[in-house]
């Protein structure tokens, strides 16, 4: 998708345009699949695979980016803490491998495995696998790593896995843009269905029964050479590059101005392929850019180019409520 496309998109569906009433008939039809999916996997008419472990599943109701993935690497760390043996699962979306399921490990290739689940396998230290069908790949984590409990990185709607414990992240400032559904807004499903999941996690301002999540990240790791790190303060010195390819970019951008950073911003689609023009600018200005944009740049990168790590806070309150909710879960 380019740049403009994407752009139009995102303000069609949060800049409150009217030419998304355009879209809305089509948007009525695709509720009406919507429902009529979730009515044939309720009824058991289409299949739904029920494993041997508990399924905690952490996804949203929108298209783009929420915070999931600080969120199921915090559970993750959790869930070992207490421990259990997780294993995480994902689409592995913009992965090329010939064969599925995939599973992965911190030095597989991001263009094999995707982006997202690189990082997983690198931050959790957990079994991690991908692949199109989550249910082949949470039993390959079973089967091979005797996971006790499976984390589903999104997947919120692939009822085609039983699940739970279902985790809702909303994005706290873009919340459900105009509320439509899919063309003509971003949801995936209606609103009302954050009132059959167990958590609603907010990143950002949270309302009354939503968990707030907060998101630490306050130093840069240099692609090239990960033991040199610097507190982001050290890089308010002279303007810098910044790079997001994500599903909401503004939220990177958002964290690096809490440092009173002064920096160019460079946006591009979520799950973008990069080449090495996007990332050099042929000046000496230091280049920032997410954790998910790093694992397919390395190999482009220079000492100028650096990524920053983000590290998601939750309250105690949340953790202890998610811990009793499985083991109620696990014995039924």
């Amino acid at each position: 998708m380019s740049h403009k496309i994407s752009r139009f998109i995102d303000s069609m569906w949060y800049g409150q345009r009217p030419v998304a009433l355009l879209f809305v008939p089509l948007s009525w039809l695709f509720g009406v699949i919507v429902k009529l999916r979730a009515w044939l996997y309720k009824k058991g008419w289409l299949r739904s695979t029920c494993l041997s472990v508990p399924v905690i599943v952490v996804g949203n109701i929108t298209v783009g980016g929420t915070g999931k993935t600080p969120i199921v690497i915090w559970v993750a760390e959790l869930l070992k803490s207490a421990g259990y043996k997780p294993g995480v699962i994902s689409r592995g979306y913009g992965g090329i491998a010939s064969s599925w399921p995939q599973q992965v490990r911190e030095d597989s290739d991001s263009r094999v495995v995707g982006d997202e689940a690189k990082i997983l396998a690198r931050r959790t230290q957990c079994p991690v696998a991908v692949g199109p069908s989550r249910a082949d790949s949470a039993q390959a984590l079973i089967d091979h790593h005797h996971c006790d409990i499976i984390i589903s990185d999104d997947g919120l709607q692939h009822y085609a896995l039983q699940r739970d414990i279902e985790i809702a992240v909303v994005d706290g400032e873009r919340r459900y843009g105009n509320r439509y559904l899919l063309p003509a807004g971003p949801l995936r499903e209606p609103v009302e269905r954050l009132e059959s999941v167990d958590f609603i996690v907010c990143n950002g301002l949270a309302n009354k029964h939503e968990y707030p999540l907060r998101v630490d990240g306050s130093e840069a790791v240099m692609l090239v050479d990960e033991s040199e790190r610097l507190d982001l303060q050290s890089f308010r010195a002279a303007e810098c590059h910044a790079i997001a390819g994500l599903g909401n970019p503004s939220r990177f951008f958002s964290h690096l101005k809490k440092f009173n950073l002064s920096f160019e911003p460079h946006i591009f689609p979520d799950h973008y392929k990069y080449t090495e023009k996007d990332i050099n600018f042929n000046d000496e200005k230091q280049v920032l850019m997410t954790e998910k944009d790093a694992v397919k740049c390395t190999h482009m990168a220079t000492r100028k180019h650096w990524y920053v790590p983000i590290k998601a806070q939750m309250t105690q309150n949340f953790g202890l409520t998610l811990l009793s909710l499985i083991k109620e879960k696990i014995n039924g």
